[in-house]
């Protein structure tokens, strides 16, 4: 579980980035997930974004995702899903 303060340095991190992934129409699925994870495992943070036809609410697909990746959710604006995972094998970022 991420702190308040960890949280902000995540963000601070993030704000340059831009989306890697698109959750559409389709929502979630397996492939998408282990993609996510993959993509995790590399970066350790990157943010999601939320087409405006996926059917499902943001917040239940920033949950199924981080469920399923084992990531942190750092934080829900807009459309955007910004997620952070330490890396086992390529850690960059430590953490305040």
């Amino acid at each position: 579980m991420l702190t308040g303060k960890q949280k902000r340095f995540l963000r601070s991190k993030a704000h340059h980035l831009d989306p890697i992934f698109q959750v559409g129409k389709g929502g979630v699925n397996e492939n998408m997930i282990k993609q996510i994870s993959n993509a995790l495992e590399a970066r350790e943070l990157f943010k999601v974004s939320i087409l405006q036809n996926c059917e499902e609410d943001k917040n239940v697909v920033a949950e199924q995702i981080a469920e399923g990746t084992g990531a942190e959710i750092v934080q829900i604006i807009g459309n955007t899903i910004v997620l952070y995972k330490e890396s086992v094998e390529k850690k960059q970022i430590i953490l305040p």
